[in-house]
């Protein structure tokens, strides 16, 4: 008789988790459906807003950065396809998709004297008066985003992070710490770079003689035959 009391309770445990188990499942998808729906009018009032206030995301920098916060917060990309319902609305996938193409015209006609690297200031400043436009509008967030979308060329464009600056890199390759390092060395004396200088860093002669080498054969640095030292041309001040 116990054995049968024994087996009787097993069973009604088992019976009791495989409804608490429905039951937690009822209540995820209940859980699920009502996010869903909260998501859904989310979307809508965006939607609503975006068209209220389009000129202003197109025309003003700082609100149309606030706007891609608002948008990525809820897994809406306005700048996804040029096509899409977002660049219709507004036009910023367009706008996107032009500045990108702005950005690779700026940084192709300057490899020849920077090595495929330009400072965030030096290339905003260059948008601005390209293609004989005025793009006043445009900012460090702007290209940001941009340079996110050129990603598909390849690993030739991407954003370097040198001390303060921000560099945007258009030549494929990775840049070590070495190479960052000499950088920000050279950044902070308006663009010279010196062996003495990376001698302080401690580091041996085969290990600055590699770095130099390196940004030589890139065309990043210059030497001057002068002197033998070493100029950044994206780095001028």
């Amino acid at each position: 008789m116990r054995r049968n009391v024994g087996i009787g309770a097993i069973n009604k445990q088992r019976l009791a988790r495989e409804k608490l188990a429905q039951k937690g499942n009822e209540i995820a998808e209940l859980q699920l459906m009502q996010v869903s729906q909260q998501m859904d009018v989310f979307k809508k009032s965006l939607e609503e807003f975006a068209m209220k206030y389009k000129n202003e995301i197109k025309k003003n920098p700082e609100f149309r950065a606030r706007f891609q916060v608002m948008c990525s917060k809820i897994g809406v990309d306005p700048l996804a396809s040029s096509k899409g319902f977002w660049a219709q609305l507004l036009g910023v996938g367009d706008f996107y998709y032009e500045l990108g193409v702005q950005i690779v015209e700026v940084c192709l006609a300057t490899r020849p004297t920077n090595g495929g690297i330009i400072t965030m200031e030096d290339l905003v400043v260059r948008l601005g008066k390209s293609s004989g436009k005025t793009r006043k509008d445009v900012q460090p967030d702007d290209v940001f985003r941009a340079i996110g979308k050129l990603a598909v060329l390849g690993d030739g464009f991407k954003i370097v992070k040198v001390g303060k600056e921000n560099l945007v890199q258009s030549v494929p390759g990775e840049l070590t710490m070495d190479h960052t390092t000499a950088l920000d060395i050279a950044n902070k004396s308006g663009g010279r770079l010196t062996i003495s200088s990376l001698e302080q860093m401690g580091w041996p002669e085969l290990r600055i003689n590699q770095t130099l080498d390196n940004l030589m054969d890139q065309g990043m640095i210059w030497i001057d035959d002068v002197d033998s030292s070493y100029w950044v041309p994206a780095l001028f001040h």
